[in-house]
């Protein structure tokens, strides 16, 4: 049975004959004549006892009324949904994430998404740079937001989102200069408190460099592959941490956040989007191409 049959069968309960009914559906009446016919004869059983009154339903069809109602609503809003995911505005999106993209990117970007798909309904998974690239390869998620540059197999697009300085987050007792700053100097001796090296090589590479450069002698004091778990190591006193300047936000007992005076040679700190690259527009796609401008 058509989908048509149903709407045509609708009309003629709505609007108590067939004559109105074809006049609202717009089509001749002979021709929603045949189709009122047509499902007479599949379903076995008459549906309308006609008179100069109009076409009243039978009790066969009163019986199917409401799921013929229901049937129609259905097929309506699977359209309607398959038309928004089709064009972008609808569907599932799963976003693996760094836990730096917590605090300031994703807030942003998800009100972004939500004025512009306010359909699409979005799983976060809180990942490692590592964990995301597995991730997306096997197709666990859809995009990862990550610490960039960052190598994933298979053919990805990629958007940086987010470039920014590093300041040192220092235990409150550190002793820093008249203006407030801290130096490369300062770090170095209390010993660094890092993400993983396997987890974020050339950003820890940069850091080290940076030092070496300065003819000092790096020493990684503690590694900690969570945000909130580098601010803990620093509020124990295990050394200092380098962390995008957006942590200044943040209040964490134990922790104050120092410029580095001296630190014109260490790396910047870039969270990116990347997502598998396909031929046909996705909500990754979407996503990574929101505006998320403060």
């Amino acid at each position: 049975m058509e989908t048509r049959h149903l709407r045509h069968f609708l009309a003629v309960i709505d609007h108590g004959s067939v004559s109105a009914a074809a006049n609202w559906l717009g089509i001749a009446q002979p021709a929603l004549s045949q189709s009122l016919a047509r499902m007479e004869k599949e379903l076995g059983v008459q549906l309308f006892v006609r008179s100069r009154r109009g076409a009243a339903p039978t009790a066969a069809a009163q019986a199917i009324l409401e799921d013929v109602r229901i049937s129609v609503a259905r097929i309506d809003a699977a359209a309607r949904r398959a038309q928004d995911i089709a064009k972008g505005s609808a569907g599932q999106l799963t976003i693996g994430l760094v836990s730096s993209a917590l605090f300031d990117m994703l807030p942003r970007a998800l009100r972004a998404l939500r004025r512009a798909a306010p359909g699409v309904r979005v799983v976060l998974r809180e990942m490692s740079n590592a964990e995301q690239a597995d991730a997306l390869v096997s197709g666990e998620i859809d995009l990862g937001l990550m610490h960039t540059p960052v190598a994933v197999a298979g053919k990805m697009r990629e958007r940086l989102l987010l470039r920014d300085r590093l300041v040192a987050a220092v235990p409150d007792e550190f002793v820093v200069s008249e203006h407030g700053t801290v130096s490369l100097a300062q770090i170095a001796e209390a010993g660094l408190v890092l993400y993983p090296q396997n987890q974020l090589p050339v950003f820890y590479a940069g850091i080290l460099d940076a030092l070496r450069k300065a003819g000092l002698t790096p020493h990684v004091a503690q590694e900690a592959n969570r945000t909130l778990t580098v601010l803990a190591c620093v509020a124990g006193g295990c050394g200092v941490a380098l962390l995008p300047s957006w942590i200044q936000s943040m209040d964490f007992r134990g922790v104050r956040f120092c410029q580095v005076h001296d630190g014109d040679e260490l790396p910047s700190f870039d969270l990116s989007a990347i997502w598998p690259a396909k031929s046909v527009p996705t909500l990754a796609d979407v996503f990574a191409n929101l505006d998320v401008a403060t």
